[in-house]
């Protein structure tokens, strides 16, 4: 079993910046891909960046240019940078992780989420 943690969700004003971080911990041989969705009030839960063990990042078009996602392999933790953030970015964040565990099999887990709120 595994499991993620998400913290750094906060309450900020239009334009201004947080970090995110998700810490993986448990059965893990490895991490694949780890990445970052979001679910807003009333929406579906949508895809917001990924990045893969190599390093490579895609990023959603609607958070292109103001977030970066990074991760830490030793650490076993993936970061969201959110830089002049919008009203619309108002939402649940949630990260997952493609994990290969010890036996080689391979699970994508879940954290519980963390509000991230912008508001003046």
């Amino acid at each position: 079993q595994v499991q993620l943690v998400e913290s750094g969700g906060d309450l900020v004003q239009p334009g201004g910046s947080l970090r995110l971080s998700c810490a993986a911990s448990g059965n893990i041989f490895s991490i694949n891909a780890m990445g970052w969705y979001r679910q807003a009030p009333g929406k579906e839960r949508e895809w917001v960046a990924t990045i893969t063990s190599g390093g490579p990042a895609n990023y959603a078009d609607s958070v292109k240019d103001r977030f970066i996602i990074s991760r830490d392999n030793i650490k076993n933790t993936v970061y969201l940078q959110m830089d002049s953030l919008k009203r619309e970015d108002t939402a649940v964040y949630y990260c997952n992780a493609d994990v290969t565990h010890i036996s080689r099999s391979r699970t994508t887990y879940w954290g519980k989420g963390t509000l991230v709120t912008v508001s003046s």
